[in-house]
């Protein structure tokens, strides 16, 4: 695994430094696995490994940051419901 090391400057450390808790090197790591995620460049499955969780633990997570494991317009959403009605 390749490592690199970040600087920041003291006015952003000072501003990240109320959002978490954590180290900000992990707050830091899960701020760009979630924004991969959004993006849809990296799976949940992928997410999860980079951040050492289970998947739906990962899921649970994006979630409660505001990133939807679902991601359908309404459109979608309507006619994924009819497909699945028309099986039933």
């Amino acid at each position: 695994m390749q490592k690199m090391a970040v600087n920041l400057d003291p006015e952003m450390v000072s501003a990240l430094r109320p959002l978490t808790q954590d180290p900000l090197d992990v707050f830091l790591k899960e701020l760009a696995v979630l924004e991969l995620y959004r993006r849809r460049q990296i799976s949940s499955g992928k997410a999860a490994e980079l951040l050492k969780m289970e998947r739906f633990e990962f899921i649970r997570f994006a979630a409660r940051q505001g990133i939807s494991f679902l991601d359908m317009s309404d459109e979608e959403a309507s006619a994924e419901l009819e497909r699945v009605e028309k099986l039933v």
